[in-house]
C-alpha cells in the first residue's frame, strides 16, 4: 500500500510539472517553420527601463536574439530590376510595454544619400499582399502601414497604402527612425508606441501575431542614375511579428497548490495506515 501511495504522489508531482512545461511551450510557440529553414518570425522582447530608440549601435542590442530573412527584387510593379544589392536582413526587436524598437541590419557597400529602408505591416485582419496591399489572385487586398526611412533626411515617414499608386504620407506621424552606416552595413532603428489612436496604423498587442515585411533601396549612383528607387527595391514576403507578453506567473501558484495538496493527501493516508497497523 505504501509503495502505491508513493507512486501516486510521484505521478501527481511529475504531472503538475508536465502541465507547467506544456503550458509554457504553448504560450511561446512561433508560427510553423518554412522549408528553407530560415526565420519565420520576429519577437519583440520585453525589457525593463529605456529602449535603445535612437542608437542602432547600443550595447543593449548585442544580447537580443535576431531573425534573418531573405530578400529578392520586386517584380510585381513595372520598372522592376533583376538584381538587388541587399540580399537579406537581420531583425531584432524590443518593447517596454508601451513603446517598441525594431532594428534592421543589412549589407550595403556604400553610404549614399538615397539609401532607404522600410518596414511594412498588415493593418487589421484583412489579408493584403506585401506589395503595398495590392489585390492579387486569391488575395482581395487590404490596408498596410509602412514605416519608411531615408538617409537623405534621416527621418521616418509613417505611411499608408491599399494597392499600387495609393501610397500616402499620414497626416499624423507616429514613427521615428535613426540610421548608422559602418563597414559596409546599415543599422536602422524604427521606434513607435505599441498602440496609437490612428486607425491607419498597425496596432501591436503583446501576445498577438501580426504580419510584417521589409524593403530596402541601394541609393548608389551608377552612370549618373540612382541604382534603386521607387519600385526598384529588395523586398521580403510577409512574415510574423509579435511583442512578447509579460510573464504570467499565476500558473506557478497553481503548481505549488497542487503539490501541497498532494503532500497533504499523502500525509493523511500514511497516518491512517499507521494507525491501522498499530491497531
Amino acid at each position: 500500500m505504501l509503495n502505491r501511495l508513493k507512486f501516486l504522489s510521484t505521478a501527481i508531482f511529475v504531472g503538475m510539472f508536465g502541465i507547467l512545461g506544456f503550458t509554457l511551450v504553448l504560450a511561446s510557440d512561433p508560427p510553423p517553420a518554412n522549408d528553407s529553414g530560415g526565420s519565420v518570425s520576429v519577437r519583440l522582447y520585453q525589457v525593463e527601463g529605456s529602449l535603445p530608440a535612437d542608437d542602432p549601435n547600443s550595447a543593449q542590442w548585442a544580447s537580443v536574439p535576431e531573425s534573418e530573412f531573405k530578400l529578392a527584387p520586386q517584380v510585381h510593379w513595372k520598372d522592376r530590376i533583376q538584381e538587388v544589392t541587399v540580399k537579406s536582413v537581420k531583425v531584432k526587436g524590443l518593447h517596454d510595454g508601451q513603446n517598441l524598437a525594431i532594428l534592421v541590419e543589412y549589407e550595403d557597400p556604400t553610404d549614399d544619400p538615397k539609401d532607404a529602408a522600410a518596414v511594412e505591416f498588415m493593418v487589421g485582419d484583412k489579408k493584403a499582399h506585401f506589395a503595398h496591399g495590392q489585390p492579387m489572385l486569391q488575395v482581395e487586398g487590404g490596408p498596410v502601414n509602412i514605416w519608411f526611412w531615408k538617409k537623405e533626411n534621416g527621418k521616418a515617414l509613417d505611411m499608408s497604402a491599399k494597392g499600387f499608386k495609393t501610397l500616402t504620407t499620414q497626416e499624423k506621424q507616429d514613427v521615428t527612425a535613426t540610421g548608422a552606416w559602418e563597414g559596409g552595413s546599415w543599422k536602422v532603428v524604427f521606434t513607435r508606441a505599441l498602440k496609437t489612436e490612428d486607425e491607419q496604423d498597425v496596432q501591436i498587442e503583446p501576445g498577438e501575431w501580426r504580419s510584417v515585411a521589409f524593403a530596402f533601396w541601394d541609393g548608389a549612383v551608377v552612370d549618373g542614375l540612382v541604382k534603386e528607387k521607387g519600385s526598384q527595391k529588395a523586398v521580403s514576403s510577409w512574415w510574423s511579428i509579435r511583442a512578447e507578453p509579460s510573464a504570467d506567473n499565476s500558473i506557478f501558484g497553481w503548481v505549488i497548490f497542487g503539490l501541497l495538496l498532494a503532500a497533504g493527501f499523502e500525509m493523511v493516508v500514511v497516518r491512517k495506515l499507521r494507525k491501522g497497523q498499530s491497531a
